[in-house]
Parts: C-alpha cells; structure tokens; sequence
C-alpha cells in the first residue's frame, strides 16, 4: 500500500475571468470564423468562471517561436514546481511537521507541455537540497491522465520500497502552446478549456511512520491500480508537433467514449477488487470539462455529490490537464471528505486513447 501524505500547489499569478477570455478569443479569431459569435458560446456553456495563466494576456496576443514558448515554459516549470514542492513539504494543514528534501527517496516528473533535456526535474534538484541519490523518473506525454498515471507509479515504487516518500511533481502550461495560426475548432474549444498549474504529491509507502506525520484523522490508501489503453484512438487527443510548436489535437467524442467505453474498465477493476460502483463514495475525477463530468455522471451513475469538487475545481481553475486531478485530492484531504473505511477512485483520461483509475480507502490515523 502507499498512502497520499500531503498535496500542495504553485497558482500562476495571472488570472483571468472567462469573460476576458472570451473578447480575447473573439480579437484572435473573428476574422477566421464567420459565426464566431455562435462559437464563443462554448465559453459560456462551460461553465469555467476564472483561470490562471503563466504571462500576462498581452503576451498571447504577440506570436512567440517555439524556441521563445519552450524557454518560458522551462523557466516557469522551475519556478512554480520549486513553490509547489514547498507547499507540499511543508503543508500544515495536513502535516504535523515538515518533510525536508533529504527524505525524499524518488521524485515522478510529469508534464505534456514543454521539452526540456536534462528533464525539469534535474533542474528542481539544483535549486533544492535534495540528495543526490534520488531517483527522477520523468514521464512526458500523458496528457490529462499524467497525474493519475504518475500516482499510480508512485504506489507502485513504494509497493518495492516500503519505506520511501515519493514526489509526484506535475506541471503543464497549456497556454504557453496557444497557436495564432490554427483556425480549427479544436483550438477553439481548446482556449476555452485549458489554464496552467502546478502541483506536488507526497506518496508514502506502508513503512514509512505516516501516522506521526499526517494531522488528519484519516488518510486515503492506495489499493490497486488500472491503466487501460483503447487501439487505434489516437486521433482522439494528442498533440500535432510542427514547427511552431504544439497543435491541439481534441475530439468531439471524448464525452461518448467515456459514457460507453470507460464503464466497463471501472466496472471490472472494482470487481478485482470485490466492490461495485455503489460501494464508491468519493469520486477524484479529473475534470476534463462540463461534457466530461456529465459523461461520468451518465456512464457510471455518479452523483453531484460524488463530482463535486472536482467540478469547483474546474469551474475556479479550468482544465489544467495532468495537474487538474492533484488539486481535487488537496481539496478531498484538506477538507477532510473521507472517512475511515470509505473507497474513493481517482480517474483520469488522456492521449492514447487511454484511463489511469487508482483505487483509495481512507484509513484512521
């Protein structure tokens, strides 16, 4: 088992209201769409009050290289993973002291939307005191399903090591890929969607004295995971990588395929498990968007109640991609949601087309 000891966050200082962003999005592109006032509704319709972004707005309106968006991504990525780390080592709200870096025995890198070789995480390691025999493990390309696929490989190292703490550091700067030039649909509904963030998890194994650590009355375990992948789904999402960059690739079906085809993967990894649906109280589900929390709520019977954190996590900070789920676990363990013997699942979707589920009951500290 491993259990999710502490979360903490890095909120890029630039927020914006929906309202902003779309007479932003109306100066991009009304003289590429004729019913662009017809298209704006997505905005609207998707319910995302405010965001945060990595510059300030009149750096989206000047078109940037590739070579200027990855060297600002880098740059960010460094600064806003470092204040995440922080947060998450010295939460108080979840903590009864703080971890220093030294305890730190593996450090998980997730990110989609930048390049950067040595690895973000290479680059933490100059700025913080951590020991130089932690081990990085840098996953690129997961998408929206990065942070869930990352705290699964989390459990998974502390499965082989017991008494190690585990960072899951996950950083996607979605705004940072915006495309002047790309006149399609999917990047409109795409700038509706998608803001920035930064977030750090500590994972700790069963050997590791959590009990001592965790202020909370009850602390969520991991039991199991399931990573599933669809065949020849990926044109569903992904990026198209061309010489400007970073091209949204976003698909009108991504709802549908979670209401027909994600039901089955849950219903089957909560048997391997001897539950059902109805024995999950609390759902972590990444919110992709409004259409995707209704497609859990209509393909796996979820309440409000069981989504909505995760909806005022979109509503308040957009799509944040692999980032997005580790805000609704700070929300879950800093309001103290579960309690003990509960079963939550976290979910996440992304490119392959592919599902990362993990499954947590909350123990009594």
């Amino acid at each position: 088992m491993a259990y999710l000891l502490s979360v903490g966050k890095a909120i890029p200082e630039n927020e914006l209201s929906q309202d902003t962003t779309i007479e932003f999005a109306k100066e991009m592109f009304q003289d590429s769409f004729k019913d662009i006032e017809r298209l704006l509704t997505v905005f609207k319709n998707g319910e995302i009050q405010s965001r945060q972004f990595a510059e300030k707005l009149d750096w989206y309106k000047e078109t940037h290289t590739f070579e200027e968006k990855n060297d600002t991504y880098i740059e960010k990525a460094v600064q806003l993973s470092v204040t995440a780390i922080n947060n998450c080592l010295h939460n108080e709200r979840l903590l009864c002291q703080s971890i220093n870096y030294e305890e730190i025995d593996a450090i998980i890198f997730i990110s989609s939307t930048g390049i950067s070789t040595p690895s973000i995480d290479a680059k933490i390691m100059n700025q913080l005191s951590f020991k130089e025999t932690t081990k990085r493990i840098p996953i690129w390309g997961l998408g929206c399903a990065g942070g869930a696929a990352g705290l699964s490989r989390a459990f998974e190292y502390c499965l082989a090591f017991p008494e190690s703490l585990v960072l899951v550091v996950s950083v996607e700067l979605c705004s940072l890929t915006f495309q002047h030039d790309d006149l399609t649909k999917s990047n409109l509904i795409g700038t509706s969607l998608f803001a920035d963030g930064v977030a750090c998890v500590c994972v700790a194994g069963a050997s590791f004295n959590w009990k001592s650590t965790s202020k909370l009355k009850a602390l969520p375990h991991i039991q199991g995971t399931r990573s599933t992948f669809m065949k020849d789904s990926e044109d569903v999402m992904g990026w198209e990588i061309k010489n400007n960059g970073f091209y949204v690739v976003f698909s009108r079906d991504i709802p549908t395929i979670i209401r027909k085809w994600l039901r089955p993967q849950v219903i089957t990894f909560l048997q391997e498990h001897d539950l059902t649906l109805d024995g999950i109280s609390h759902f972590a589900a990444h919110p992709g968007g409004k259409k995707v929390l209704e497609a859990y709520q209509e393909g796996l019977g979820m309440s409000d109640q069981h989504l909505h954190i995760s909806k005022d996590i979109l509503i308040h900070h957009g799509n944040m991609s692999s980032v997005t789920v580790m805000y609704v676990i700070q929300d879950y363990l800093e309001k103290e949601l579960g309690r003990e013997g509960e079963y939550g699942l976290i979910g996440a979707l992304g490119p392959g087309f592919s599902s990362e589920l993990l499954l947590v009951q909350w123990e009594s500290v």
